[in-house]
Parts: structure tokens; C-alpha cells; sequence
């Protein structure tokens, strides 16, 4: 049965793995190099109380997470939040990255902040899907706004107000 549970410091090896691989196979991320269990670590430190990690399990295994990240440093942009899903691969489309993304919306809400982001890279058609079930719009389209696997890349950006 899936669960979904905040992160624990405990968890940085596992969501690394899933991170990486997401790095080496997908455009689900426009980072380039692999990450170690290091800047995952200060990474995970980051985020707080109104910036939640959390994570999906099975039979006690992590098969995926989810965050909300500070938008900007900028302290107008304190109620605007950037989300991040990440599911292993031999997960994906099975309905775990709807169920982080509607409990990491929820927290959200509760955290009382305004504006959720979501940079979604061109084709991943899933992705979209279910952020407009769970009440994203489109508001944009960033043309050719990153290079991977040799290929620029457009980046449509989704928002949910609250």
C-alpha cells in the first residue's frame, strides 16, 4: 500500500539514487552532473516547516518525492513555492506522482502560501495532465530554455493559487 510521509535525513540516500538517475535518464530535471549524498544533504537542510520534503513508499521502500522549494531569496516572493516530483523509474505512471503532488499541494495550503510554480519540460504530457487535475493553469511557455541530451528544450510553466 502507498504512503506518503515527510522526509527524514534518513532518506537523503534513497532520494539521491532517485534524483540521479532522473539526472542521467529524463529531462524531469535540467541539472547535468550527478549529485552526492553531500549537496543532497544541504539541499534537504533548505527546506523547512513552509517547504516540506516528502516522500512516497511501498513495503517500507522509497519509490519517490516531492518538495516545495523557495522561489526566490527575495522576501516578496515568501508565499510563492517551486514543486518537485520525482518518481523511480520502475514507478512512473502508476499514480504515485499525482498522490506527492496532491498532498505536497495540500501542505502548500496549509503552510499559507500563495503561489505554487511548477516548470514542467516540454513532452511530458503526464506531468501536465495532472497538474491541471489538481487545478494548475498555464500561464507560460519558456522557448528553448534549456539544453539536454543535445536538444533545447522548452519549459512550460504551471500555477496553482490558493
Amino acid at each position: 500500500m502507498l504512503s506518503i510521509k515527510p522526509a527524514t535525513i534518513a532518506n537523503i540516500e534513497r532520494i539521491t539514487e532517485i534524483y540521479n538517475e532522473a539526472i542521467q535518464n529524463t529531462t524531469a530535471t535540467f541539472d547535468t552532473e550527478i549529485k552526492s549524498i553531500e549537496d543532497r544533504m544541504k539541499w534537504f537542510k533548505d527546506h523547512d516547516e513552509k517547504h516540506p520534503v516528502i516522500i512516497a513508499e511501498i513495503d517500507e521502500e522509497i519509490i519517490g518525492f516531492a518538495s516545495l522549494s523557495k522561489w526566490s531569496e527575495r522576501s516578496a516572493y515568501d508565499g510563492t513555492a517551486e514543486v518537485s516530483v520525482y518518481i523511480d523509474r520502475n514507478h512512473r505512471g502508476k499514480g504515485v506522482g499525482k498522490r506527492l503532488l496532491e498532498v505536497l499541494t495540500l501542505e502548500g495550503e496549509k503552510a499559507e502560501l500563495h503561489n505554487l510554480i511548477s516548470r514542467i519540460t516540454e513532452g511530458n504530457l503526464s506531468s501536465i495532465h495532472i497538474h491541471e487535475q489538481l487545478g494548475f493553469i498555464h500561464i507560460g511557455v519558456m522557448r528553448e530554455a534549456g539544453k539536454k541530451f543535445g536538444k533545447l528544450l522548452d519549459v512550460h510553466l504551471m500555477q496553482k493559487l490558493f
